[in-house]
């Protein structure tokens, strides 16, 4: 099966983004969104976030690279089992502010998680 590196999708009146079929079992073992750097959110398979993520965000309690990293990550992130039947996930209004994302979107493989941008 082909590799999905880029999806757009029209958010529901709940805010809920809906998961290609092809990347359902990507994030069968959750999701993770968190702000991104710039106006756009990261979205994580929780697998990729708890063993890639987390390790970075634990270095020296003094590095305050690594505490800004903390604080941009950890502040309005959210963490959720995928709707599987559906493959839905529900982004939080305060997220989509900070990306500026009103319903439409655009989902963009970066690595081993996704970049959600505001669709133009």
């Amino acid at each position: 099966m082909a590799t999905v590196d880029y999806f757009t999708r029209k958010l529901d009146d709940k805010n809920r983004l809906t998961i290609p079929v092809e990347l359902r079992e990507e994030f069968k073992t959750g999701v993770v969104v968190t702000k991104g750097f710039g106006d756009y959110l990261h979205l994580y398979p929780a697998a990729v976030w708890e063993k890639q993520v987390e390790p970075e965000l634990k270095g020296s309690i003094l590095d305050e690279r690594i505490a800004d990293l903390n604080v941009q990550f950890r502040m309005g992130k959210t963490a959720a089992e995928l709707d599987i039947k559906q493959g839905r996930v529900t982004l939080k209004q305060s997220q989509l502010e900070y990306a500026k994302i009103v319903k439409d979107l655009v989902a963009v493989r970066v690595g081993s998680y996704f970049r959600l941008i505001a669709a133009e």
